[in-house]
């Protein structure tokens, strides 16, 4: 065990707690058992470490480890928390849980025998498809933590605090709501950043190095994440790969599945389940007609990348203006809403609200006769009327 103290000494000590997401407060932190699940490099190590800084001193009472260890070789992580909890351990918050093959058991029976034991776990975006005999969600909270919106890219580079918008008033007053953030700062000055490397946090580290690190985590993700979840083979993994190129070069891709099939050489069911993996693994996002939810059983209408930094790093010379707005929108609208491809228009939301996205030069018609309909225009600082800039949806959350 002191082997990870020493080690999560080191990342206390490295943590800073000057910029926290907003995240942050919608986890209620008195729960007993919290999960945090994301793709990786949205900051859930980050979030959890500053939780702890922000509320504990580097005593006994809490402790981190990440499950990749090679600790846990050797050594069971029931047996770690037994340790822990006899010494005055409050607090354990473990990363990774995934690496671990056992996780859901143990930890369910660190819950059940510790009882003053406050549990902490993060892993991949793909838990939800551990098959375990051991259900946790009477015993965890589960929060899904995605990566920065505009918004937080804004405060993290200006230093700004910015108020985000609940899409009501967004729609009911976007023109004064812009010109209090037009007053602070340009917003379009930094739009094309953040659309090429604003959405992972780890952006901040060496932000020349970013899409290599971003590409050594997609690589992970579907080397070892994916695999590890969807029980695929080696070749499958090839195959993984060359339908997510396919899907970047033609985002939003409207998905033949006979046409796809046979370009790919992967049999149609396999390839349904293919998609799903990448879509649950955050690498891409399905669009429906209806809200039919993540039904394998039904084709989606369209097929995004998760992020417009994914679109950069996988689409080479095929990023299209028209695709970045697109998946912008798509992208910071479902963090909190429910977004469904429209007969008439790109995007409903929520079953109420219409939306066209497009350049500057973007006409009404498509929108006559259309109750709810609106605008969503790139390029532009200030709206008015049913035009709203696409950056506003940035700061829905």
């Amino acid at each position: 065990m002191e082997t990870l103290r020493q080690l999560f000494y080191s990342k206390y000590a490295a943590t800073e707690t000057k910029s926290i997401r907003n995240f942050y407060d919608e986890i209620d932190w008195t729960n007993r058992l919290i999960g945090i699940k994301g793709s990786r490099g949205v900051g859930k190590t980050t979030l959890v470490l500053q939780h702890i800084k922000k509320n504990f001193k580097p005593n006994n009472e809490v402790l981190y480890a990440s499950l990749d260890h090679l600790y846990f070789s050797e050594n069971t992580l029931y047996n770690l928390a037994d340790q822990f909890y006899k010494k005055g351990g409050k607090l354990l918050a473990l990363d990774e849980v995934h690496r671990y093959a056992n996780w859901s058991q143990e930890i369910k029976g660190i819950y059940d025998d510790m009882p003053e034991l406050k549990l902490i776990i993060t892993g991949s975006s793909l838990l939800h498809l551990q098959r375990t005999k051991n259900d946790l969600s009477r015993r965890a909270v589960m929060y899904q933590m995605s990566g920065l919106s505009f918004r937080e890219y804004l405060q993290f580079e200006t230093k700004n605090t910015l108020p985000f918008f609940r899409l009501e008033d967004l729609i009911g007053n976007h023109t004064e709501l812009a010109i209090q953030i037009v007053e602070k700062l340009r917003p379009l000055a930094w739009f094309e950043d953040y659309l090429k490397h604003g959405y992972y946090p780890f952006y901040l580290e060496n932000i020349n190095a970013y899409h290599q690190k971003l590409s050594e985590v997609l690589l992970t993700v579907l080397e070892v994440d994916i695999p590890q979840f969807g029980t695929i083979q080696t070749s499958g993994i090839i195959h993984l790969k060359k339908l997510l190129k396919i899907i970047s070069r033609s985002a939003p891709f409207k998905p033949n599945m006979n046409a796809l099939s046979s370009r790919t050489g992967i049999s149609l069911n396999t390839m349904k389940n293919y998609i799903q993996l990448l879509a649950d693994a955050r690498l891409v996002s399905l669009l429906y007609v209806d809200d039919v939810g993540i039904n394998s059983m039904n084709k989606p209408e369209k097929i995004y990348l998760e992020n417009t930094n994914l679109m950069f790093n996988l689409a080479d010379d095929y990023t299209e203006s028209g695709n970045l707005r697109e998946t912008f929108f798509f992208n910071q609208t479902s963090y909190h809403h429910h977004v469904n491809a429209a007969k008439n228009t790109d995007f409903a939301v929520d079953g109420k609200y219409l939306f066209e996205v497009g350049g500057q030069n973007k006409q009404q018609k498509q929108l006559l006769g259309l109750d709810q309909a609106f605008i969503v225009k790139d390029g532009i600082e200030i709206g008015s009327g049913n035009i709203i800039p696409l950056w506003m949806f940035g700061f829905l959350s």
